[in-house]
């Protein structure tokens, strides 16, 4: 049985998470012999939003479907990018007649078919509908469809994500998270074949406050008052996991964090 292998990139944040994704994604599917590419890119477009040609270089690297979060409408132009692409995600949960799609299945160069659901959590975030709820009522369609279902769960609290893991766990192949930019210690294979992991980790500069400049961030919490934060440059890395699945079963086989710094000179 030959396993279907997925790369998942957390949130590539600015110019150098796409530095980052341009070194790397097309390297990792080459040694690792990755067979599909998912990525977070709320913060692709100058740290916040996306933007239409931040979107085609991610996809010339070599990512498959976008996923996104809160940030997603920062940029007006998303509105028809979302329209007119529906490999770029928004969370499922969303009120209804908000543009975009929330959920796809995609048919993979090797020719397994792929359902990729993004949510967004509620505890410290907008008051979005039920990420559980959203996520039983779209996973309904896309299991006819096939087994092998990612699902991002967008959110700012570890206990939020670790939980929709349980409630997914046998209903799709992979419960990752992102939000937080910080890489979780806690990949694993739950009972039921769903792999998870609370948080794949930040794709952009490591010297930084989650992806901003350190000094004007510092200002922010001493003083309280509203600072321009910029986007940092320096120890640029790709975060995420790579996922080995089953594709007759959808069940995740492996799971494995990744971690890798574009080397010196390179930035």
């Amino acid at each position: 049985m030959k396993l279907f292998r997925v790369l998942v990139i957390g949130d590539v944040v600015g110019k150098p998470g796409r530095k980052a994704c341009e070194f790397y994604i097309r390297r990792l599917k080459s040694m690792e012999k990755i067979d599909f590419v998912i990525a977070n890119v709320e913060n692709v477009a100058g740290g916040s939003g996306i933007t239409e040609s931040s979107a085609r270089e991610l996809f010339q690297y070599g990512v498959d479907v976008m996923t996104s979060g809160d940030h997603i409408f920062k940029k007006k132009e998303v509105i028809t990018i979302l329209k007119d692409n529906h490999k770029i995600l928004r969370p499922a949960n969303y009120p209804a007649g908000v543009p975009g799609c929330g959920g796809i299945v995609v048919e993979s160069m090797s020719g397994i078919k792929v359902g990729v659901l993004n949510l967004m959590g509620r505890v410290f975030l907008k008051p979005v509908d039920c990420p559980f709820e959203a996520a039983r009522r779209e996973l309904e369609g896309m299991r006819k469809e096939t087994p092998v279902i990612f699902v991002d769960i967008h959110a700012e609290a570890t206990s939020e994500k670790i939980a929709l893991g349980w409630f997914l766990d046998g209903r799709v192949s992979a419960v990752f998270g992102t939000h937080t930019h910080v890489q979780t210690a806690d990949e694993q294979i739950l009972p039921h074949g769903t792999g998870y992991i609370t948080d794949l980790g930040m794709c952009g500069p490591y010297r930084s406050v989650i992806g901003r400049e350190v000094d004007p961030v510092i200002e922010h919490f001493l003083t309280q008052m509203p600072v321009h934060m910029d986007v940092a440059t320096g120890d640029v890395r790709l975060a995420g996991a790579i996922f080995d699945i089953d594709p007759e079963t959808g069940k995740t086989v492996q799971v494995r964090r990744v971690m890798e710094r574009i080397p010196d000179g390179t930035e």
